[in-house]
């Protein structure tokens, strides 16, 4: 469920006319909703209520605008990080530096300092090398950091390819049959302390299967550290479970779902456990809105030219994702078939091919549904096009979150070396 709707003819989020808001901000622009945002988390949250103090911890990198990460940390939210800009975003934002877990296999000396100087939950460590750069660090300041192994199943997770991260040829983790030598490494080193294990296999997971079999190797492992003499307390589960991105297709498994499974593979674990939800949170709560610069006709098909274009949103090109599209005035006429286009020139900056689509035409306000994670905030100015605003609402407020630069902002970033001066 989210909180995007027709009334009285017109797109509204939450309370808020999309023809309106448009007319204001100029487009494109991404909306996001407070209340689809608020009731993600919640639901989450609630399906995860058997467990004993569970860790939540917003993965930032789906978006990491300060409006989304205050909101829910406000609810409650920890938050994942991958980079020393995730993390200044998240305690800038009011995330508790004790509810930030730092994942990511390229950690540098100085992310690490910063971290340790917030005092985080834990260090997601991916590798040995990473384990004895954050020893030398921790103690170089003084301290005994927490860790947890991420490590690398080997399981399929049956999603793109190219954010499938646990099998083993993935850059992700250590292979799980390695991870006993690593704890007894880590014992030896001074300023970390080895607390648990931690997993995550993919994104836009639509199956529960792999995650239980991911699971079950983790509980599998827990028992043989703590056999060999391991204090574990703590496991992150991590995140991936997908959202519906095609409104006439079976949708993924429930939060519901995927918490009952958590409760009855880890009943016996007796840690705590984290979870890194992102694209769950924050997908569906967000809305790409542009505007049909024109209709052309082609000699073997009909192109409708948008004024996004995949700098804005990047997923259908960089994994031929799909979005929904939608019209901002409710469909009047018969469907139509074109292939959806930006400005941008290249072939690929191509949303949608040879789509049924709402009956559009020049000046026309659309939208591309479950815009809210992986778009703003992989958005750039190639073309020398200026990044794009996001606003946020909430009932019939609404705010700019993130200002549309000009192009003198845009060019104002160059710098002129002193030959070419003057």
């Amino acid at each position: 469920m989210d909180h995007f709707h027709y009334r009285d003819g017109v797109l509204h989020a939450e309370d808020v006319n999309l023809e309106a808001l448009a007319a204001e901000v100029g487009t494109p622009f991404y909306c996001y909703s407070t209340a689809t945002l608020l009731r993600h988390y919640q639901v989450f949250t609630s399906a995860l209520g058997a467990l004993p103090d569970p860790l939540v911890a917003y993965a930032v990198k789906a978006n990491p605008n300060q409006a989304v990460i205050r909101t829910l940390a406000r609810a409650g939210a920890g938050a994942d990080v991958v980079s020393i800009g995730e993390l200044k975003r998240a305690l800038a934002a009011g995330v508790p530096a004790d509810r930030i877990v730092f994942s990511g296999v390229g950690k540098t000396a100085e992310e690490m300092r910063a971290a340790i100087d917030a005092g985080i939950y834990q260090f997601n460590v991916e590798s040995l090398p990473e384990a004895e750069l954050l020893s030398s660090v921790a103690v170089e300041m003084g301290r005994v950091v927490p860790i947890v192994f991420r490590v690398n199943p080997d399981v399929d997770a049956m999603t793109h390819a190219k954010i499938s991260t646990g099998r083993a040829e993935n850059k992700f983790g250590i292979a799980i049959d390695t991870a006993p030598a690593a704890f007894d490494l880590a014992r030896s080193l001074p300023g970390i302390d080895a607390l648990g294990v931690a997993v995550h296999i993919g994104s836009q997971l639509t199956s529960l299967d792999p995650l239980e079999r991911a699971f079950e190797r983790v509980g599998e492992l827990i028992a043989q550290l703590r056999a060999e003499g391991h204090d574990i307390s703590r496991a992150d589960l991590g995140g991936g479970l997908g959202v519906p991105y095609l409104s006439d297709q079976p949708e993924p498994p429930s939060p519901a779902e995927y918490g009952g499974m958590v409760a009855r593979i880890t009943r016996d674990w007796n840690v705590r456990l984290t979870f890194e939800p992102g694209r769950l949170i924050a997908g569906n709560a967000g809305i790409l809105v542009s505007r049909v610069v024109r209709l052309k006709g082609g000699r073997e098909r009909n192109f409708l030219i948008i004024d996004a274009a995949m700098n804005d949103l990047m997923r259908p090109s960089l994994y031929d994702a799909w979005h929904d599209i939608q019209a901002v005035r409710q469909p009047q006429g018969d469907p139509m078939v074109a292939d959806v286009v930006g400005p941008v020139c290249e072939t690929g900056d191509t949303f949608a091919s040879q789509r049924t689509l709402p009956r559009l035409d020049t000046g026309d306000l659309m939208v591309f549904r479950t815009a809210g994670a992986y778009g703003a905030a992989m958005a750039n100015s190639y073309n020398s096009r200026l990044l794009t605003p996001e606003v946020m609402v909430s009932g019939d407020r609404w705010a700019i979150v993130r200002e549309r630069p000009s192009y003198e902002d845009l060019i104002g970033q160059d710098q002129l070396p002193e030959w070419l001066s003057g």
